[in-house]
């Protein structure tokens, strides 16, 4: 018999987890037939209650798994530590909040039976998103997939599966410290398939992304992926130095041809330094992000830390279930 491992990020459902648990039960149940199934969630600690209902649920249900991180590294960091963990032959991941419906499950697997060793959905928003949060996602998708190395398809969510092969490629051959999940997929390249969707209303409660952590999320997907920014800053340094060796030329003629130079214009002089100063500022930002980048590289710190994992064995030695992940050749 086969076997599916089913990976949730989890961050603060204490008021929902329980139902979405339940919920997917009984989203996995015609599979039981033909697979063994699992279920992890990883969870990113909170001053809730969403652990101790976890690790009681874990306690109660042999074929569950609970990851808690020793503090928040984030989504992406708790989906590396379902795939770190994951030796079924498929790993299907989606989040806990409701709005991946699990009733999808079983329409990715008939997807992976036909051959697939990909299996991705596609987020169609409706009215219930926002005209800003929709507006901003399609130019964030059209903006990587023009300037980036790869092709990103609009509305592509973490919510897909994965065979054994492509989740053993990025848990040993794809070591980046800031890893973007959604871009990996798309390069790694493999049989691939899509599956539309229309997210659900959240089970309970809000979203627990802010802004600044989507603008983030967006930074990390186009720096991981393209030089362009950085092509960008030469390209304008060219252009502008291109126009002070003209602006010099016009006042070298003037100034032997006439017998004078231009020295009136002090407004519109000081303007072209200002904008020419936030331009530098503004590419020292781009090169400081990609310099960055390069910092968390060359650091090899883990991707996360796991403080707590409810399959470690009750005989292990003190510490045996903080598992890291310090390098390409080693992984959990």
């Amino acid at each position: 018999m086969k076997s599916l491992q089913i990976l949730c990020p989890v961050f603060r459902e204490e008021e929902i987890i329980l139902e979405f648990h339940e919920r997917l039960r009984e989203a996995v149940r015609p599979l039981r037939e033909r697979y063994s199934i699992a279920v992890t969630y990883a969870l990113d600690p909170a001053p809730d209650r969403t652990e101790e209902i976890l690790l009681a649920l874990a306690e109660r249900d042999p074929e569950v798994r609970v990851l808690v991180m020793s503090r928040r590294f984030g989504h992406q960091a708790a989906l590396m530590a379902g795939i770190d963990t994951c030796q079924a032959d498929a790993l299907i991941m989606l989040d806990s909040d409701g709005q991946h419906p699990p009733e999808l499950i079983p329409r990715l697997v008939e997807a992976w039976e036909g051959g697939s060793q990909i299996v991705q959905t596609m987020r169609r928003d409706g009215n219930e998103t926002g005209f800003l949060k929709r507006s901003t996602s399609a130019m964030f998708y059209r903006l990587i997939s023009r300037i980036g190395s790869i092709e990103l398809q609009s509305g592509a969510a973490d919510y897909r599966l994965l065979d054994r092969a492509v989740v053993q490629v990025i848990r040993d051959r794809l070591p980046e410290t800031n890893i973007f999940l959604r871009g990996i997929v798309a390069w790694v390249g493999y049989r691939i398939s899509f599956i539309e969707f229309e997210p659900l209303r959240r089970l309970k409660g809000a979203s627990k992304y802010r802004p600044s952590v989507l603008v983030n999320f967006a930074i990390q997907g186009i720096s991981s992926f393209s030089k362009t920014p950085l092509r960008l800053c030469t390209i304008t340094g060219l252009f502008v130095a291109m126009l002070s060796m003209l602006a010099a030329a016009g006042q070298m003629a003037a100034y032997f041809l006439f017998g004078h130079s231009d020295v009136q214009g002090w407004a519109s002089l000081m303007t072209f330094v200002s904008l020419l100063g936030g331009v530098q500022l503004f590419f020292m930002g781009i090169l400081g992000e990609y310099l960055g980048q390069i910092f968390d590289e060359v650091k090899r710190r883990p991707r996360y830390l796991i403080r707590t994992d409810s399959a470690a064995r009750p005989d292990a030695s003190p510490g045996a279930a903080a598992q890291t992940v310090p390098g390409p050749s080693e992984h959990v």
